[in-house]
Parts: structure tokens; sequence; C-alpha cells
């Protein structure tokens, strides 16, 4: 959500008006992220974000508005995509395909606890449930096909260890997505990039409440196991070493499983996704770090942390109770 394509307050009007969404009356760019052009727009009827796409195609577009669309329609607290009069969830900006979606309420919580993490949990799971009649489909655009290859182009970046590692992991979860229980996995639409800044919180009467899930552009086809793990590695991780941490990581399953048991082969499957989730953002982190791209705002993210996690992951093997 950097700032690759300046957008003018006439144009950002023009649009915001088409969709009967009233006069704009202030408009700033978005500072965090790294893969599209963002900005916060209000309006004397709300406050909206404004999202131009800068890698997604326009016939891949759809998919991700219709997702949000049919989770809002089932309870789950998404931006919703805001429709022209024809109906139709995408539109042009700046000469580029771009959505207008409600602003969530609420802020980030940056040091969980496991009373947030628990929350994740259950309404990831009422997600992962509420995707199983969507009638789009999509595969995910991060996974398998674009590790095998992506790793070939960061290989000249890294050393002999790092370049090992890379090598290794990719051949791991080729194998591991290959066998007949990476086949068996229960599969749908996942978010894939559910981290502590793509969740918003509010407090109400002295207590957090999960207030959103945002930032739906990574999403696709996998497996749900893939989106628990990335999750897991991000809201139940220690920030510094990287280890999972306990408490959490079961406030988080105790949650989750409360609404969706998982199977017996996810279960048994955990230590290889929590692997597969770090491997892909130290992946994706590698490539940004090394091959950045022109942005008014762009702020790479440093891909040590992903590296530590993936190394963690594999020294210490973790799964997740079974619910009785």
């Amino acid at each position: 959500m950097a700032v690759y394509t300046e957008v003018g307050f006439a144009e950002a009007d023009a649009l915001l008006r088409s969709l009967d969404l009233g006069a704009l009356s202030d408009l700033r760019g978005i500072r965090s992220g790294i893969e599209n052009t963002n900005y916060y727009a209000t309006t004397a009827q709300g406050q909206w974000v404004v999202t131009l796409f800068e890698r997604l195609s326009r016939a891949e577009l759809p998919y991700y508005l219709q997702l949000m669309q049919h989770l809002a329609q089932h309870g789950i607290p998404v931006p919703a995509p805001q429709a022209d009069a024809g109906g139709e969830l995408l539109h042009t900006l700046a000469h580029k395909p771009a959505a207008v979606v409600t602003r969530l309420p609420g802020s980030h919580r940056l040091a969980p606890e496991a009373t947030h993490c628990a929350q994740v949990g259950a309404m990831l799971a009422r997600a992962h449930l509420a995707v199983a009649d969507l009638a789009v489909e999509q595969p995910h655009l991060r996974g398998l096909d674009w590790w095998q290859r992506t790793v070939p182009e960061v290989l000249p970046y890294v050393d002999a260890e790092q370049a090992e590692l890379l090598q290794d992991e990719l051949a791991f979860q080729q194998q591991l997505a290959a066998s007949a229980a990476g086949r068996a996995l229960p599969r749908g639409a996942i978010h894939a990039d559910l981290f502590r800044d793509n969740v918003m919180f509010d407090e109400t009467a002295g207590e957090d409440r999960l207030c959103g899930f945002f930032d739906y552009y990574f999403a696709g086809t996998d497996t749900l196991l893939f989106d628990i793990a990335v999750c897991l590695n991000d809201w139940c991780a220690d920030l510094t070493t990287a280890s999972l941490d306990e408490a959490r990581a079961l406030a988080f399953m105790a949650a989750y499983q409360t609404v969706r048991p998982l199977s017996h082969g996810e279960i048994r499957l955990m230590p290889g996704l929590l692997r597969a989730a770090g491997f892909r953002f130290w992946l994706s982190r590698l490539r940004d770090w090394h091959q950045p791209r022109e942005a008014a705002l762009l702020q790479p993210k440093d891909p040590v942390h992903f590296e530590r996690l993936l190394r963690d992951r594999i020294a210490n093997p973790w799964h997740p109770p079974a619910t009785t």
C-alpha cells in the first residue's frame, strides 16, 4: 500500500461522485505496504479507501472484489467494495484499474495478547466457512508456482548458506504439496496475508473488539492450513526471536477450532505449512529488498525476520492440539 501512482484531487472526486458517494473533501496517500497505490478519501457520506492496482491485471481483479463482497454479505467484517450504477465493482482512476471500499474503524494491535489472537482465530475460521459457497475461484498467485519462479530470481543476491536454505526448502515444499497428505488438505479462498497490520480492533467498554480484516489482494484458492500458518507466524511469534509464543498460539488455535475443527491431516502437516508460510514471506521480502520498485512512499521490509523464522520452524516443529 505504497504510492506508486499520484492521483489528482479532481479525478478522485469525479470517481467518488460517480459512485454516488458524495464530494471529496480530503485525499491522503497511505504509506504502509508495498503492492498497490492506496489513498484515504473522505466525503460527507463517510471515509473510503481508494486503491489503484499496480501489478494485478484487470482480468484478475474481479475475483478479489467479489470475494470481499461475498464475505461482507456473510457477516465477516471486511471493506465493502462500492459499485457503480451498473453494479460494477472495478473502476478506472489515473488510467489504472481501481476500487473504492469502505474504510474500517479501529486501529492495529501490533503487540497482540492471547485475547487478540483468539479473536483473529475465531474470525478466520468463520471466514473459511463463509467461502464454502463462493461462486468464483482463482489460484493463490503467491503460492508454489510463484515460489518456483522466484527462487532463481533471488539466488544471485544471497550468500551460499541462504541459497542452500532456499533451494532445500523449495524442494521440501514441492514434495509436501505433491504428497497424498498434502493434496488431501482442505482448500478454499484464503486471505494469505492476514498480518497484524491487516486487522483492526476497536475498544468498546474497556475491551478490545475485532472489527475488521482487510487487504484481500493476495487472496486465492489454497489450503486453509496455509492461511492459519501465516497468522500463527505473525500473530503468535516473538518479533525478536521469531519463535512461536505458546500461549498465544494455543489461544489462536483453540478459538479457531471451536468454529472449525482441524482434520487429523491438518494437525499432522502444520509444521510443514508453518515452514511454507515463513518461506513465502522470506522469499517475497528478499525479492522486494533486492529488486525494489519506484514508489513515492515505498518502505521495503527487511527479509531477515523471515529467514530467522523459517530456520526456527525447521528446528522446532509445532503441532496444535487436537479437539476432543
